[in-house]
Formats: C-alpha cells, sequence, structure tokens
C-alpha cells in the first residue's frame, strides 16, 4: 500500500532524517518510538501531506502520496483538534460540511444526513450522551474521543495519531487503547501511530519502529539525521531487544534533559 523511498528531511544544514525506505501493507498497526525531535512527527506529517521530504519519495498505491491533506489520511493530535463553539456532534458534522462545501454549510437531506452518520459514530466511540454538550464540558479522554469521531467520519483508510494519550491518565488510556484496537479491526484501518511509551508501542502495533540515529558526530550534532533503527513484528522480539531499545530510549533522554 505505501512505499518509502531513501527519504530524507532537512531544515536548512539541520539533517532530521536520513535514508529511510519501507513499504507498509494495508491493514498494518505501526507504532513509532523515539526520542524526543528525532523527526517522528516530522515523518508523521509528510505521510499527511503538510511537509514534504528533502529528498526521496512516498508512494501511496504506487502513486505519489497526495501533498496536501485529502479524505483518505485522518490525524489525531495530542491536542485536542475540536471547535469550542460547536457542540460535540457539530464538531463531527463540520468535517463532513468541509469536504463537501468550501464554506462548511449543508442544507436539506444532506444536513440530516450528516448529522445521522454523526451520531453514529458517537455512538461507537462512546459519546452519544454528551452529543449536545460543548468540548469545554468533557474531560480530556472524551476530547481525544471527539478527535477521533472527527477524524472517522471521512471514512480514512489511513489513521495518524501522534501521541494522542500522552496527556490521559493511565486508567482512561487503557480504555482509549481498546477503542483503538476496537476501530482498526471494525474499519480495517492502517494506521501510524507516535509514541514515548515503548509498551504502548507494543501492545497497540503489529510492527514497531525505533526511531535513532546510525551515526553522531559530537562536533557537528545536526550533520546525521534519524533512519529506522529497528522494524519489529510484535511477538516475536527477543526480550533482549525489547531492553536494548528501551536502555538506548531512555540514555537519550537523560542526555537531552543534561
Amino acid at each position: 500500500m505505501i512505499e518509502i523511498k531513501n527519504i530524507w528531511k532537512r531544515f536548512g544544514d539541520n539533517v532530521i532524517l536520513e535514508n529511510i525506505s519501507a513499504t507498509v501493507k494495508e491493514g498494518e498497526f505501526i507504532t513509532l518510538v523515539g526520542a524526543s525531535g528525532c523527526g517522528k512527527s516530522t515523518f508523521l506529517k509528510m505521510l499527511l501531506g503538510t511537509d514534504s521530504a528533502s529528498q526521496g519519495s512516498i508512494l501511496l498505491d504506487g502513486k505519489p502520496i497526495p501533498s496536501e491533506p485529502d479524505a483518505e489520511r485522518g490525524v489525531v493530535f495530542q491536542q485536542y483538534s475540536v471547535f469550542p463553539h460547536l457542540s460535540v456532534l457539530e464538531n463531527v458534522v463540520i468535517a463532513r460540511e468541509f469536504e463537501k462545501t468550501k464554506l462548511g454549510f449543508l442544507w436539506g437531506g444532506a444536513k440530516k444526513a450528516a448529522r445521522a452518520e454523526a451520531a453514529e459514530l458517537l455512538d461507537i466511540v462512546g459519546l452519544s450522551h454528551m452529543r449536545n454538550r460543548y468540548p469545554d464540558e468533557l474531560s480530556g479522554g472524551m476530547r481525544q474521543r471527539l478527535a477521533i469521531a472527527q477524524a472517522l467520519i471521512l471514512k480514512p483508510r489511513i489513521l495518524l495519531l501522534d501521541e494522542p494519550f500522552g496527556a490521559l491518565d493511565p486508567g482512561i488510556r487503557a480504555d482509549m487503547h481498546e477503542l483503538v484496537l476496537d476501530l482498526w479491526r471494525k474499519h480495517k484501518l492502517t494506521i501510524f501511530m507516535v509514541t514515548h511509551d515503548l509498551k504502548e508501542g507494543f501492545h497497540l502495533g503489529t510492527r514497531l519502529w525505533v526511531f535513532d540515529k546510525r551515526r553522531v558526530d559530537a562536533h557537528a550534532p545536526n550533520a546525521y539525521g534519524a533512519g529506522i533503527t529497528y522494524d519489529l513484528p510484535v511477538g516475536v522480539c527477543e526480550q533482549e531487544i525489547l531492553d536494548e531499545i528501551d536502555e538506548s530510549l531512555s540514555v537519550k533522554h537523560q542526555t537531552e534533559h543534561v
């Protein structure tokens, strides 16, 4: 479904990503882990179309991935992308309205159909009882459920999640994990999810990518970028490898704070 061919990303003299190549089949759940600032979110933006590679290409079904976001690629960020002046139901409906019209308005039967579709999604993500409330009346977990419903109403093939549960309490995160896994199975989504939690990455994904620098120059720290240093299918990994990854990421995290 997706071919990533020799991707590089540079900002001036600063190399962020270096020579990334991979293929992804439809229906895979890819989790991305790595130290802060190693380019995971930048890579996600290239899949979304809000950023472009400095070199190399990303193909979707054999064609260059569109350079602007479209209905095939839904996205959920850590910061809730909801409209505070709209009700929960209206927040989901508006995604369909913007798809149909540039002004963001639907009328008559089209409006009724969009509201019915949104109401069905709210039921799926467990927010039907909050449909007439406003975002500031929702908990953090509820807002993330709303953001997921916004992304799903356009029926994307690919769902991009950028640390969507990082700000949630452990109990709520566990509930969100089960929701995402259920939606992934039911809607046959292909998912890319950035996380700082290695355990979360292995619990959710079918495949885990570790982003890290293969080479480092102490005199020119920005001369080299990160690549995929591990590409691991979940369930067949030796514990020593997991410990090695965890230790590597912990050392980098501590070094950054020093």
